[in-house]
């Protein structure tokens, strides 16, 4: 292959790669970048089209090259079938803002990597200045402790059934080393939390249940931890169902499986379904609720109960229905 050859297939390439990237390609500019002329970058993105065409019908999916006035220059259209809608783009950000779950420098790496993989290229712009303040101004929580590490190998843990050693920092402020079967991650209120049950014949702390109920540990509260090679097996009938637990607690506090059920005076029933999803709601002639429940009992429980004031009133509380 002579060098003239050689140029123009590296030129083409790296037009290409440009495109893909989501970079705008004028004509005048990469005219002179590569030291040909505009009539040669338009064979070029040509050629380029050309591939897309003939790669659409061995994939399926759609890719082109269009010409974007408001941009001055061409672009990559690509078929989204399995991505994130721009809309869809710009909602994830707007969550992952106000959930403050991450570092600023974990934060900022992926919502980069949404924008900029996810965000059609004339609409990148609008999307960025729509989440530059929030973005400006973004305070992690106070651990400021990198997670992403961690809820990758915990999440591995769990998929393949193997026992984890962890060393944990209590509310109180007393360490603890526990031996446990990982079996879930949840997030709620700003955390991730690791749902585990234990393995070791200790006892329970305060803030844990017995072996016959998980516990729930702060991810970020876990200062060291280990992925053992044994297995551990948890009975089909018995299997940990995240959904299912998630429905039942409240503020991420453990505890027996109880049945609530009080009067609601309160004008918001919604609030009430949003914060029970188990609930059973029946309205009495004077315009207030009756509600059952069924939810992990212990404090989150109790800390509602008492925030509610007189909008609701505790008829029973059953315990114990596992």
């Amino acid at each position: 292959m002579d060098t003239e050859e050689y140029g123009k297939q590296m030129r083409i390439l790296d037009i290409m790669t440009r495109l893909t990237e989501g970079q705008v390609i004028n004509k005048k500019v990469a005219a002179n970048q590569y030291g040909v002329n505009e009539r040669t970058i338009q064979r070029d993105i040509e050629v380029i089209r050309t591939y897309f065409s003939e790669r659409e019908t061995v994939r399926g999916k759609r890719k082109d090259i269009i010409y974007n006035r408001s941009l001055n220059g061409y672009i990559c259209a690509c078929e989204k079938e399995n991505e994130l809608t721009d809309e869809e783009a710009l909602a994830v950000c707007k969550i992952l803002l106000e959930s403050r779950a991450f570092t600023r420098e974990e934060m900022y790496q992926i919502l980069d990597k949404i924008v900029k993989s996810d965000i059609a290229t004339e609409r990148r712009q609008e999307v960025q200045e729509l989440i530059l303040n929030e973005k400006h101004y973004y305070i992690p929580l106070k651990h400021e402790k990198p997670l992403l590490t961690a809820i990758w190998d915990i999440g591995t843990a769990i998929r393949k059934q193997r026992l984890m050693k962890i060393d944990y920092s209590r509310l109180d402020g007393k360490n603890v080393k526990r031996r446990i079967k990982p079996v879930g991650i949840m997030f709620a209120e700003f955390y991730f939390y690791l749902i585990a049950f234990h393995h070791d014949s200790e006892p329970a702390a305060k803030f844990e249940v017995d072996e016959l109920h998980p516990t729930i540990y702060r991810i970020d509260r876990i200062n060291r931890y280990s992925i053992e090679s044994e297995h551990f097996q948890m009975p089909y009938g018995s299997r940990f169902e995240e959904s299912q637990f998630r429905q039942r607690v409240q503020f991420m506090y453990g505890g027996d499986l109880v049945k609530l059920k009080f009067i609601y005076k309160g004008t918001s029933l919604e609030a009430i379904q949003d914060r029970f999803p188990t609930a059973n709601c029946e309205l009495n002639d004077n315009g207030t609720y009756t509600v059952t429940a069924e939810v992990f009992g212990g404090e989150g429980v109790d800390m509602w109960l008492r925030s509610q004031g007189e909008n609701v009133l505790l008829i029973s509380r059953k315990g114990d229905l596992v």
